[in-house]
Parts: C-alpha cells; sequence; structure tokens
C-alpha cells in the first residue's frame, strides 16, 4: 500500500489488526461483540519531538514494529477505504517483539 501521509513531529501512522472473528473454541464473533483494537502495526513515523534546544528527539518505535496503544488513542482517518490511526508516540503502551 502507498502511504500517501507523512506524520509530523511524535507522530506515528498505525494500521489496527483486527481481531479473530472466530475465537479458539470455534464461537462467531460478530462486530458489535469485538473490542476496538489496541494493537497495530506502524506503518509511517514522524522524524521526532524537538527538545528545548531544537534539537530532535529520537523516537523509540521505528516503521514495521507492532506496538500496543491506548484503547481510545489517536485519530482514525480512512486512507483507500482502510481505516488507519494517527498516534503520538506517548499514547504507545510497547511495542510487540
Amino acid at each position: 500500500m502507498a502511504l500517501n501521509l507523512k506524520p509530523l513531529g511524535e507522530r506515528l501512522i498505525v494500521k489496527p489488526i483486527e481481531q479473530e472473528d472466530v475465537t479458539a473454541g470455534g464461537i462467531f464473533m460478530p462486530d458489535t461483540a469485538k473490542e476496538k483494537p489496541m494493537k497495530g502495526e506502524v506503518l509511517a513515523a514522524g522524524p521526532g519531538a524537538r527538545d528545548e534546544d531544537g534539537k530532535r528527539i529520537a523516537m523509540d518505535v521505528a516503521v514495521g514494529d507492532v506496538v500496543l496503544y491506548a484503547k481510545y488513542a489517536g485519530t482514525e482517518v480512512k486512507v483507500d477505504g482502510q481505516k488507519l490511526l494517527i498516534l503520538k508516540e506517548s499514547d504507545i503502551l510497547a511495542i510487540v517483539g
């Protein structure tokens, strides 16, 4: 997917990873019963925030990382029919690794 968005500052573009439609026990989960995803893949990362002297602070998260983020964090956007999130680096709780 060609991404036409370039995040600024300490922002990231994350593609949410949806949970499975069927549980481990074989029960089908309708969309209304699914929880909002809190896991996703980083598609793009901004250059990082600036410190008091104007120098860039390197980001801890990189493109390709799978991350856990706060449940109601970020702004949802649709690009080419696909849901993406624009998050601040501070909304990232952990890198799944």
